[in-house]
């Protein structure tokens, strides 16, 4: 969902980019943007209401998760506007640009709680995995890095989340 015409380059910047490019890689940003703050908000939505005997865990962990989330978003937005443009975080922005599928409410049972991260992380991890092309073809290397770093950082952490669950027969 690109919106282009919702963005435009507002800050002067001596970086050397195009205007064309550090607003393309800047709608690409502020996408990531959206799903990230939304992984953060489902991540603490699973630390509030996590039961069960597993519940201490699942709680540091969910907790952690909502913590790089934040810090993962902050790196995106503050990218943005080195290259110009605003970072767009606001509630309504989230609700409308996040690619995350919908959390619920309560579950009831911890592994739900487990699978609903999980595919969060997933979500934003793949999403940024696929922009890594797209800031490489227009020779952002910074963005380029730092969607590789946090992707690498997401995979990571999706690796911890679903290392809760029991393995799935083959």
């Amino acid at each position: 969902m690109s919106k282009k015409s919702e963005l435009s380059t507002q800050f002067h910047t001596r970086i050397d980019l195009p205007a064309e490019t550090r607003l393309a890689m800047a709608v690409l940003l502020n996408e990531r943007l959206a799903d990230f703050l939304d992984l953060e908000r489902q991540a603490k939505q699973a630390h509030w209401n996590i039961r069960g005997a597993r519940f201490q865990q699942l709680h540091e962990l969910f907790d952690a998760t909502a913590t790089l989330a934040v810090g993962w978003s902050d790196q995106l937005a503050e990218r943005a506007g080195q290259l110009g443009v605003a970072a767009e975080g606001t509630l309504e922005v989230i609700a409308k640009r996040s690619r995350l599928a919908k959390a619920p409410l309560t579950v009831d049972r911890a592994d739900q709680w487990v699978h609903v991260v999980a595919e969060a992380l997933a979500s934003c991890a793949n999403a940024a995995r696929a922009n890594i092309d797209a800031a490489d073809d227009a020779d952002d290397a910074i963005t380029t890095d730092l969607l590789t770093r946090i992707t690498g950082e997401t995979d990571k952490q999706l690796w911890f989340v679903e290392s809760h669950l029991e393995p799935e027969p083959k």
